[in-house]
């Protein structure tokens, strides 16, 4: 595999870092914020707690494709300092929040800073096609490993500073990521992308029916879809029950336990994926271990060891599938117009994020805990059927 030039390396790991610095301040809460807003005013209901968990995700998937356009023509730099910006707005206000419904403010707000795309593009900008594979799943290894790292420390500082301070907790390090983006991420060719000899094209952005016609894309923003909405069903009925198991474990030495975990199952995984090329092989049964720990976690009544093991199962296929989902993208959506093709993608992200949100909290309140990961493994089983179909074909 051709090696990075300089500059590659530099957009490769410094957005890299953009990315994880951003993904921190919205995953480290997961953990806390259904038990926080269980005791603010309105908390009674688990359906607007199910909107506090996922209520960034719509505004995420409203501007998601706008600011991905806008980035194709006003430049990927200044739509990014535009949705941090915004992003660092809303976590001041959800730190002030003293009801629910304010807490629900701040979230939307910080959901409308949607860069995910921009930042992808920008990316794919600064890196020839030939390494843009690489330089993805950096990204998205990245992604991984920052997730696991927030489930972890989420409880650790909601005991320390509570959620109004890891909201500013966010914020700052939003702030970073500016500073990231200016100082260390270079600058590209203005209003020019580059080919994969490194030559300057001047092809235009091709139109948001050909991006939404291009299957492959279409049932990755599916599979992309379905992970983050599991992900937000689960963690509006987790916390509660994890809260109220019998036992000496804190909440996050439990994780600590499951997210090193893990990464046992998600590691061979990713070798035989990337190294021995069974990227689809390895897809789809990262997909039907998502559908088993769900049943697991559904039908059976689990002590610690049982909901370890079930979510130790869920988070290695997890972790493994948000690392990897970046370079399919890069592999299977056209060079120009990426940002819009990316803004898609986020957009469903997002999509799935509020909706699995909203349908964990309701379905946590009118049936009950177990209820939503039976609902989550039907949703996996469905994603498992769509997902068959999809190649690395540009053409599809």
């Amino acid at each position: 595999m051709p090696s990075f030039t300089q500059t590659e390396r530099r957009a490769s790991f410094g957005l890299a870092s953009v990315f994880s610095l951003r993904m921190f301040g919205l995953f480290v809460i997961l953990p806390v914020v259904a038990l926080y807003a269980d005791a603010l005013p309105g908390g009674s209901s688990a359906i607007l707690i199910g909107l506090a968990v996922g209520i960034y995700g719509l505004t995420q998937a409203i501007f998601q494709i706008p600011l991905g356009r806008l980035s194709d023509f006003w430049g990927r730099k200044k739509t990014i300092y535009l949705g941090l910006s915004v992003f660092v707005l809303g976590s001041f206000v959800a730190a002030a929040a003293d009801s629910l419904a304010w807490l629900c403010v701040g979230r939307a707000i910080q959901g409308a800073g949607a860069v995910s795309s921009t930042v992808i593009a920008l990316n794919a900008d600064l890196t020839r096609e030939e390494v843009r594979t690489k330089s993805m799943a950096i990204i998205g290894i990245t992604i991984g490993f920052t997730f696991i790292l927030s489930i972890v420390l989420g409880p650790v500082l909601e005991s320390i500073v509570g959620l109004p301070g890891i909201f500013l907790i966010t914020a700052a390090l939003t702030f970073l990521s500016m500073g990231v983006v200016y100082f260390y991420v270079p600058d590209p060719f203005p209003d020019l992308d580059i080919d994969s000899g490194g030559r300057k094209s001047q092809s235009a952005p091709v139109s948001m029916a050909a991006i939404l016609s291009n299957t492959n894309l279409l049932r990755l923003d599916f599979g992309i879809f379905s992970l983050h909405g599991i992900l937000m069903s689960m963690f509006v009925s987790l916390p509660f029950i994890l809260r109220n198991l019998e036992g000496s474990f804190l909440s996050w030495q439990f994780y600590l336990v499951v997210m090193t975990a893990s990464i046992l199952i998600m590691l061979p995984l990713m070798m035989i994926s990337e190294r021995l090329g069974h990227r689809k092989v390895i897809f789809l049964f990262s997909i039907i271990l998502i559908a088993g720990s769900q049943t697991i976690l559904g039908f059976f009544e689990l002590g610690y060891v049982g909901l370890g093991v079930a979510l130790i199962i869920f988070f290695g296929a997890f972790n493994l599938l948000e690392a990897s989902l970046p370079s399919w993208i890069s592999r299977v959506v056209d060079q120009n117009s990426k940002g819009s093709a990316l803004g898609v993608y986020s957009t469903s992200q997002y999509l799935g994020t509020f909706i699995g949100g909203v349908l964990g909290g309701w379905i946590y309140q009118y049936n009950s805990g177990q209820g939503v990961f039976i609902f989550c493994a039907a949703w996996a089983l469905l994603w498992l059927i769509t997902a068959f179909g999809l190649s690395d074909s540009k053409n599809k």
